[in-house]
């Protein structure tokens, strides 16, 4: 087995607890880099928020963003690829979530925009690193046409929310949970799996030849895509069973042990 491309997703799989990747990862991807294999983000997380991490480990291959709603180079800003969900279809969304009382986030232009700077906005700005935009009246209002739209709640209220967006926007809108009280959307063509098939065609890599390291449901199409799949020690049962190993927690360096042992000769 040669891999010549790996992706990997960031929160709870190449970032530990403390949102920082340990030296031994770093070491890891940077050797491998260093042999010819080339090594890429796969996040939920918008361009932006992603950008410091793909620089401080000197990714030149263009990074995934936004569960595969924006693959773009973090050193040059190349556009590989940008898709967002159609502006009809996202404010009957918005509007469903207001009738709804449901907390939602929208991102566009990579930017993100929310009612009010509330505890969900707060906590979302400590994990990402970027600062929300309140717009509160004004959100309900303006044309949206996001990459993608993010709504935050008690794990069991997350599944009641995906279970009614996928029976309301069915073909519409595309779902996939990426923490237990985060629920993803974007254009129904776009998830992780279909960017990294795109970005290793451009890359002119075969399927066999990828890699996919991730944990959550949202990393599930990229892992299922991959000639190689890998699960995290935490990730969830649906992820472990598509995947063709399964490596240490996010905490224990499993990114840097999945390489170790599969990627560097």
């Amino acid at each position: 087995m040669t891999i010549r491309l790996v992706a990997v997703d960031m929160d709870d799989t190449l970032l530990d607890k403390t949102l920082q990747v340990s030296p031994r990862t770093c070491e890891a991807i940077t050797k491998a880099q260093e042999q010819g294999v080339l090594v890429t983000i796969a996040t939920g997380r918008m361009f932006s928020s992603a950008v410091p991490f793909a620089k401080k480990l000197n990714m030149k291959t263009p990074i995934i963003t936004y569960n595969g709603g924006m693959v773009r180079s973090a050193f040059t800003k190349e556009m590989v690829f940008h898709k967002t969900i159609a502006s009809s279809v996202a404010n009957k969304v918005v509007a469903l979530f207001r009738e709804r009382g449901w907390y939602l986030q929208s991102y566009m232009n990579d930017e993100l925009f929310v009612v009010e700077r509330c505890e969900k906005a707060k906590s979302y700005e400590r994990l990402s690193g970027i600062q929300a935009i309140p717009l509160g009246e004004e959100f309900y209002t303006m044309q949206h046409e996001p990459t993608k739209m993010l709504a935050m709640a008690e794990p069991h209220e997350i599944q009641e929310i995906q279970k009614v967006i996928n029976r309301e926007f069915a073909g519409e809108v595309f779902t996939a949970t990426s923490k237990s009280n985060y629920l993803e959307l974007t254009h129904p063509s776009v998830n992780k799996g279909h960017a990294l098939e795109l970005l290793a065609k451009t890359l002119g890599i075969k399927q066999e030849e990828v890699m996919a390291i991730g944990d959550s449901n949202n990393d599930y199409p990229m892992i299922e895509y991959a000639g190689f799949g890998v699960a995290m020690g935490n990730a969830s049962d649906r992820v472990k069973a598509v995947a063709q190993a399964v490596t240490t927690h996010n905490n224990e360096h499993g990114v840097a042990e999945a390489i170790e042992k599969y990627v560097l000769k």
